[in-house]
């Protein structure tokens, strides 16, 4: 039953606006038991907006449904990201104690009661409830605990109470269901065989089908049928078409004409890998990091061989910058030699049109990057490349090289790396957010006397992993990204007429500080094009919250959250669905994270074996100390 405090509160929001604004209003002050079907008919009652207590009126409004977010008397209300560290603390204290090796009865118990007495409840009250609303982290919490459940009641031998879990993850996320399913351990094997659980799967498979396209995904053959072929065209081009966040960044795209375009095109390719990369170029045309295709993995051997090598744009030339195989040093290739033609073609041309077309990419810097670093010298891993290089002093030579088949190739360096510098400068490479970082190395960070950050080389991973570092560089709460993504809702169109895709999102939330630990001392951040996606997040929260100086090159200028949907013959593509900025809407996005000192790779640098980037900020902090 709705209130008549709420239909007072409906007369008075957003006087003057339209009926689908007053909606929309109506629906973010209401809790979400209520939902937009009720705030549509109490904008209908609301005949005449005149209300002057509106604050009061949503407060008893609430209150009436059970929903209130009242603080007792003197005490601050909690934010949603307190209420995040809130869930986050308990549930890595049940984790200690139900992820052990071999874990007793006694400690997954006690994991159990904290997660389902404490945690759940929490989660529960109709405060957090509100909070969760307007919050991802946090909505994202309880999902993360009932599979922490589920997981403690099979160890536990309590078949039936895990499924019971499991059954509340397909309302949460579908998505986090199949997640779920694809990572459970061997002793989760024979719920497969259990009725109830086959029951869940089958409400999990009915959304698949609906949303994923299950029913497109046929079985890789080396020449898909001409239907599967426009079939997998037409499923890229509605998700897009729906669900892309980034079309105002292309405007002379009309995605429309390009499907009719490319119909001919996918229906004259001879074979299923031909057709994969005509749907490669028509996703590049979209430019943008996160909206890709991946073709099938019987095909991956024909695209993903290339020499252990690593290679870059330098003074607008490609240039060796690491010979990464222990044989190809002893054929003297070496950093800094230019290569000049690949394959008997000028490397400049063989770039712009043998990888660009096919390369997505959300910035200039961005494609560069990924045609020539990434994508430069790929191909079949059974195909060798002929490259012709050049040394310093212009002498050319030719080498073969395998794309495949090394077994040399050097140790990849560790995801995070520290060491002391010069002046006592402490340098802290993050490679990756991909995996919680195990040691920070603070303890020897808090010695040094000023600290760089190093994420050139970081391609992203999880927002909250970077954000933790940055929590122990200020003692205050720090913004981090604003967010929104497509709100389509058909009706609007009906009613209106018009292409009414709006938008919904959350507010840049406050990231508490680490709280216990706090380095106060000079910061810089070193960035590249190689820098994307969460490692983006963390720029931009550092860059916003004015701790240091970013130094070095313009990042990729592409994150968001993609969703990933498969193809016909076992390929699959993601799109872009949501759109970031910083905390006061600041776009980077297509744009790129602007250092606040630019300093580029030189050829003479990499040829003398010399980090510029890494040399300069060294300059800057050293500098910057002797003047404090």
């Amino acid at each position: 039953m709705i209130s008549h405090q709420v239909v007072a509160l409906a007369k008075g929001v957003l006087k003057g606006k339209s009926v689908s604004q007053l909606t929309f209003a109506i629906t973010m002050l209401l809790p979400a038991s209520v939902g937009f079907g009720a705030a549509m008919m109490i904008t209908k009652q609301s005949a005449d907006p005149k209300v002057e207590r509106v604050p009061e009126l949503a407060a008893l409004a609430l209150a009436e449904d059970g929903s209130s977010a009242q603080t007792p008397a003197g005490q601050k209300p909690m934010t949603a990201m307190e209420a995040w560290e809130h869930v986050q603390h308990k549930r890595a204290e049940a984790i200690k104690l139900w992820q052990q090796k071999e874990p007793s009865i006694k400690d997954l118990e006690r994991a159990k009661i904290i997660l389902e007495k404490e945690v759940i409840p929490f989660l529960d009250r109709p405060q957090i409830m509100e909070l969760s609303r307007g919050n991802l982290w946090l909505r994202f919490k309880r999902q993360d605990v009932y599979g922490d459940l589920v997981l403690i009641h099979f160890r536990l031998g309590q078949k039936k109470q895990a499924l019971d879990w499991l059954g509340k993850f397909l309302p949460e996320s579908s998505e986090t269901f199949a997640a779920f399913q694809q990572n459970r351990s061997d002793w989760l094997a024979s719920l497969p065989q259990d009725e109830a659980f086959k029951e869940i799967d089958k409400k999990y498979e009915l959304q698949m089908k609906r949303w994923r396209g299950a029913g497109f995904q046929t079985p890789y053959k080396e020449n898909l049928g001409e239907d599967e072929k426009i079939a997998g065209l037409s499923v890229l081009w509605s998700q897009v078409k729906y669900n892309f966040a980034n079309f105002d960044l292309v405007p002379d795209v009309e995605w429309d004409k390009l499907y009719l375009a490319y119909l001919p095109k996918v229906r004259e390719t001879k074979n299923t890998l031909e057709y994969y990369r005509v749907l490669k170029e028509m996703c590049a045309r979209l430019k943008d990091g996160h909206t890709n295709v991946y073709v099938p993995k019987e095909l991956e051997d024909e695209l993903s061989g290339r020499p252990p090598l690593r290679t870059a744009l330098i003074e607008d030339k490609a240039i060796i910058v690491e010979v990464l195989s222990a044989s190809l040093r002893e054929k003297g290739i070496r950093p800094g030699f230019e290569i000049v033609q690949i394959d008997g073609v000028s490397t400049r041309e063989y770039a712009e049109k043998r990888v660009a077309p096919y390369e997505s990419a959300s910035t200039k810097q961005g494609l560069q990057m990924r045609t020539f670093t990434q994508a430069l010298l790929c191909g079949a891993k059974n195909k060798p490349v002929e490259l012709v290089l050049a040394d310093e002093k212009g002498e050319k030579v030719t080498k073969t090289l395998d794309r495949g088949g090394y077994t040399d190739v050097d140790k990849p360096p560790p995801p995070v790396e520290f060491k002391v510098l010069r002046g006592n400068v402490g340098y802290l490479a993050l490679r990756s957010f991909g995996n919680i970082i195990e040691d920070d190395h603070f303890d020897d960070i808090a010695k040094t006397d000023a600290l760089i950050l190093d994420v050139r080389d970081n391609g992203g991973g999880s927002d909250t992993i970077g954000y933790h570092i940055l929590g122990w560089l200020t003692d205050k709460p720090f913004k981090t990204l604003r967010w929104k993504t497509l709100d389509y809702r058909p009706a609007y169109q009906a009613w209106d007429g018009g292409d009414l895709l709006t938008w919904d999102g959350e507010s840049a939330q406050n990231w508490p500080p680490d709280g216990k630990r706090l380095y106060s001392r000079p910061v810089v951040v070193l960035t590249s094009a190689r820098t994307y996606s969460a490692a983006e997040s963390f720029c931009v929260a550092f860059d916003y919250m004015k701790r240091g100086k970013i130094i070095g090159e313009p990042t990729g200028g592409s994150t968001g959250q993609p969703l990933l949907f498969g193809l016909p013959g076992g390929g699959r593509a993601r799109v872009c669905v949501k759109r970031d900025s910083y905390p006061d809407g600041k776009e980077f996005v297509g744009i790129g994270i602007q250092p606040d000192v630019v300093i580029r790779p030189t050829l003479a640098d990499v040829r003398a074996g010399r980090d510029t980037v890494l040399d300069g900020a060294l300059e800057h902090l050293l500098k910057t100390s002797s003047n404090r």
